[in-house]
């Protein structure tokens, strides 16, 4: 099969469209044929080296897929239309799913639109809600709200009946935040998301922070959280290391939690992944929630995907045709 590989470290350029071996499904795990991939940070830290695959997946890039089953497993059959998230292997002709972790594809759905589903709309409802205990009429700030992650846990916060804050750069990004359900849409370039998040609640701070940056959001995150507030790190997009103050975590009484979905144990990722579908999947097949495409470019392009994200160009998820 062809896949995408990178043989060493590097820049956009290392990614290779290569021959490579089937790979072979274990028991209690589909074959799929992918026909889309979604791309994440994650992948291009990967290829950067700055990310290594867990014990025992795949060394090709790609977290998510949409595809066809070739060979079943569990309650599914060749032929059905599954979506899912992978350890890796995602940017590839064929790749192995755990059927524990199988998503239908909405009837309705192009395959590349389904590719933009699972990494970011099944992190975004873990840290909402398994972790970040978001409850209706709370208050959470999403960073990166144009990212795929952020257009999921937008949509995902404004139908739990939560109000929603959201930070991004452009004016286009800040418009798309608002129109996906944002209140507030504030500008990091321009604007302190502390003194805004204050100022929205009345002094009294926001109950969640989804954070994508790390270290140099530190400060302003806790002046920005209410007594008994939860900060989620999801990503270091800035920097993991810093000078960081404790002191605001003991008086305002607040949670500090960090997380990645791909190091999750597989039963928990099965679990998540049935309270996903049991939630959302009904709102995503009726239109109340969706993922937002930014582009797609070929498998063969891999490259200019990984480039555009760099460039933080995008707005929503970019997904690759298999």
């Amino acid at each position: 099969m062809k896949a995408i590989i990178a043989r060493q470290p590097g820049e956009a350029d290392v990614l290779e469209l290569v021959e490579v071996p089937d790979p072979t499904p274990e028991a209690g795990e589909l074959l799929v044929r992918v026909r889309a991939a979604g791309v994440n940070r994650a992948d291009i830290l990967q290829r950067k080296g700055g990310y290594a695959p867990p014990p025992g997946a795949s060394p090709i890039l790609g977290l998510e897929l949409a595809g066809e089953v070739v060979q079943a497993a569990g309650d599914w059959r060749v032929g059905d239309r599954v979506m899912a998230v992978v350890t890796g292997g995602a940017y590839a002709e064929l790749a192995t799913v755990p059927a524990s972790v199988a998503m239908p594809v909405p009837a309705a759905f192009t395959d590349q639109q389904a590719a933009a589903i699972p990494e970011a709309f099944l992190t975004a409802y873990l840290n909402l809600f398994m972790l970040g205990r978001l409850q209706p009429g709370e208050t959470v700030l999403i960073h990166a709200g144009a990212s795929g992650v952020g257009t999921a846990a937008i949509q995902l916060a404004r139908v739990a009946g939560a109000r929603v804050l959201a930070t991004a750069s452009s004016p286009e990004k800040l418009a798309r935040c608002e129109a996906l359900g944002a209140e507030i849409a504030i500008s990091y370039l321009k604007d302190s998301f502390g003194r805004v998040a204050l100022e929205a609640t009345g002094g009294r701070g926001v109950d969640l922070i989804l954070d994508f940056v790390g270290a140099p959001y530190w400060s302003e995150n806790l002046t920005s959280l209410a007594r008994g507030g939860r900060l989620i790190l999801i990503g270091f997009l800035g920097s993991s290391k810093g000078a960081l103050d404790l002191g605001p975590v003991m008086r305002k009484n607040l949670t500090v939690t960090g997380t990645t979905l791909r190091g999750t144990p597989l039963e928990e990722k099965a679990a998540l992944t049935q309270a996903f579908v049991e939630f959302a999947l009904p709102k995503i097949e009726c239109g109340e929630l969706a993922p937002v495409l930014d582009s797609v470019y070929p498998l063969r392009d891999a490259a200019e995907a990984h480039r555009r994200m760099e460039a933080n160009r995008n707005i929503g998820k970019i997904v690759l045709s298999v």
